[in-house]
C-alpha cells in the first residue's frame, strides 16, 4: 500500500517544480546565486544601470540610477533565500547586494528603508543583512517579476508568516538630477529592468 503512494508523491512534486521560472540575462542564460549581474534599464535612452550614490552626504548608502550615459553601474549578486537555490527564481525571496568597495563601513546588501520624513518615500539603501530569512532580515528580501516583456524589482517578502510589510514594485524617484530607486506609493508604475552579467 506504501508503494503506491510514491507515484502520487512524485507527481506533487513534480508540478510543484514544474511551475519554477528561472529569471534570464541579456544574453538569454539563467540568473545564478553568486554571480555578478548588472542591473540596466529595460527601456532604453533613460539613463544608466544602478549605483551607490549617497542621498544626504553621509553614509550608509543608497541605490540610485545612474545618469544617461553613466555606463552599468556596480554589479550585484543575488543571493536566494533558500541556501539550495542553483538559480535566480520568479517571485522567490532574494537578497541583492553590490558588489563594490565604498567609503561606508555598511554592508552593501539592499534593504527599505523608510518612510523618509520629509518625501513620504521608502527608499531602497545598504547597510541590509545577508541570509537568515525571518522577521529580523525583512527589509532585506526583494523579488524579480516578469514586467513588460523584461522584469521589475518587487518589494514584498515571504520570508515570515506572521509579518506584514509594506509591499509593492519598486520605481525611480526622480529628485532634482538623482534618480532614486524607491518603493512605488501606488500611482507610479514600476520600472522595467534587465539583468547584463558582468
Amino acid at each position: 500500500m506504501k508503494l503506491l503512494f510514491i507515484p502520487i508523491i512524485l507527481s506533487i512534486i513534480t508540478i510543484a517544480t514544474a511551475d519554477t521560472i528561472s529569471v534570464l540575462d541579456t544574453n538569454g542564460d539563467v540568473l545564478n546565486p553568486g554571480i555578478e549581474y548588472y542591473i540596466v534599464p529595460g527601456i532604453t535612452d533613460v539613463a544608466g544601470g544602478l549605483t551607490l550614490a549617497s542621498r544626504n552626504g553621509s553614509c550608509p548608502l543608497s541605490v540610485a540610477q545612474a545618469p544617461r550615459g553613466g555606463g552599468d553601474g556596480f554589479p550585484v549578486i543575488f543571493t536566494p533565500a533558500n541556501p539550495n537555490a542553483k538559480t535566480v527564481n520568479i517571485g522567490e525571496d532574494t537578497n541583492i547586494a553590490f558588489s563594490a568597495v565604498t567609503i561606508c563601513i555598511q554592508s552593501t546588501v539592499w534593504r527599505l528603508t523608510g518612510p523618509d520624513e520629509v518625501s513620504k518615500w521608502f527608499y531602497v539603501s545598504t547597510g541590509g543583512v545577508t541570509g537568515n530569512p525571518g522577521k529580523n532580515t525583512l527589509s532585506n528580501w526583494f523579488k524579480i517579476e516578469q514586467y513588460m516583456g523584461v522584469y521589475k524589482l518587487v518589494f514584498c517578502p515571504g520570508v515570515c508568516d506572521v509579518c506584514r510589510p509594506v509591499c509593492g514594485d519598486l520605481t525611480i524617484d526622480v529628485v532634482g538630477d538623482q534618480r532614486w530607486l524607491a518603493l512605488s506609493r501606488g500611482s507610479e508604475r514600476a520600472f522595467p529592468f534587465m539583468f547584463k552579467k558582468a
